[in-house]
């Protein structure tokens, strides 16, 4: 299996993905342990590539996989929306890399290393 199982659950480790690609959608960088950041390097990145084509399809299915959250209260622009109106053109013409993983240190109550995941 290609994954890091994290000690939890297919479903729970799904969530926890979900949650953190959503995340790094609405902020653009979130700080997580270094094995977390790495399995969601390559989860972001295909969603950019979804995004980058820009058709129906593909919206839908980012839709199926990115959280339905308002990133926005003054626009009210969601997640999906941010991932298609703003990072699709943005990276339109970068062939994948659209994410940096810059390491943090430890953490303080188990020494598990840290690390942000960020948007180039």
């Amino acid at each position: 299996m290609w994954n890091r199982k994290f000690g939890r659950t297919s479903d729970h480790r799904k969530a926890m993905l979900r949650n953190l690609a959503t995340s790094v959608i609405i902020h653009g960088k979130v700080e997580t342990t270094e094995m977390k950041a790495k399995d969601m390097r390559s989860v972001v990145d295909k969603l950019i590539t979804l995004a980058k084509r820009g058709d129906l399809h593909a919206r839908r299915q980012a839709a199926s996989y990115v959280r339905d959250v308002v990133a926005n209260k003054e626009t009210g622009q969601t997640a999906l929306q941010i991932l298609f109106d703003e990072l699709g053109p943005k990276y339109k013409d970068r062939n994948g890399g659209y994410t940096r993983i810059v390491k943090t240190g430890v953490r303080r109550g188990d020494g598990a290393p840290m690390a942000y995941i960020e948007l180039v």
